[in-house]
């Protein structure tokens, strides 16, 4: 666990730096308009909510607890770990509909820095989900996320990334989130939804659905109709069923191409 502990280090000391200046947003939409915050922790429920010693609620951004109860378990025993430490934050301005605040969190006292969601996501305690929000604030945890998986962390010994391709495999797991790999055979765009399709024309299989908003995004970055064509992407969700299973994306960082990761890897 030494690598994990080193990245929750980096990541922390990332995350203190920019802290201090989360007061003077530089950029638009709901991630700039976060506010630094100390705090400490004091307990953490059932669902991984943190309870600060100011009274309020937490939730860490961009990520989820596994579904596993042991692994679920060992998640919130890593959080309660950090029990009694100072925390900087950056958190968001207004509470959910739970009235628990979005935040990133790491420790500002005397000890090593931790950073709290990276670490989690480090160790594989949790996966990478910006929810119900329209963007994910760390996109950087992916990446953290990827190494991860690669080295089988935690949820990541038994869970596996599933095959777009495997209609069947991916509609066994209604209601529960998963990540996806495969080829995008075509794309249709329609007036309020854009659909990714991951099955040949006339053939049940996976589609990955996103309002158009989302799709303006992701076409502001060059991922067009015509550029997702055919190419290979990494996709993330809870699945629900549709015709056929769906995957419905809030957040364009929810879909990544894996022909840019591999080329970055060479």
């Amino acid at each position: 666990m030494a690598g994990t502990g080193r990245v929750a280090s980096i990541a922390a000391a990332c995350l203190l730096a920019g802290a201090a200046q989360a007061q003077t947003p530089r950029a638009s939409g709901p991630c700039a308009q976060r506010a630094a915050r100390q705090d400490r922790l004091v307990a953490v429920d059932g669902h991984g909510d943190l309870a600060l010693e100011s009274g309020r609620r937490g939730r860490l951004d961009g990520l989820r607890l596994p579904d596993d109860p042991a692994l679920a378990a060992a998640a919130r025993a890593w959080l309660l770990a950090l029990r009694g430490r100072a925390l900087a934050t950056r958190e968001a301005t207004v509470p959910d509909r739970w009235g628990r605040i979005a935040l990133d969190a790491a420790t500002a006292d005397a000890g090593e820095p931790v950073d709290l969601a990276g670490g989690l996501v480090a160790a594989g305690l949790a996966v990478v989900d910006a929810g119900e929000a329209d963007a994910l604030c760390r996109p950087g945890l992916l990446a953290i996320e990827a190494a991860a998986r690669r080295q089988g962390r935690g949820l990541w010994a038994a869970t596996a990334v599933l095959p777009a391709d495997d209609a069947a495999r991916i509609a066994a797991a209604a209601g529960r989130f998963v990540v996806v790999e495969g080829r995008v055979r075509s794309v249709g765009e329609r007036e309020r939804r854009t659909y990714l399709n991951f099955a040949p024309f006339g053939e049940d299989g996976l589609s990955v659905t996103m309002q158009k908003r989302t799709w303006r995004i992701l076409a502001g970055r060059g991922l067009t109709a015509a550029a997702l064509r055919g190419r290979r992407v990494r996709a993330r969700g809870t699945v629900e069923l549709w015709r056929g299973p769906v995957l419905d994306l809030g957040a364009a960082e929810m879909i990544e191409l894996l022909d840019e990761e591999q080329a970055q890897r060479r």
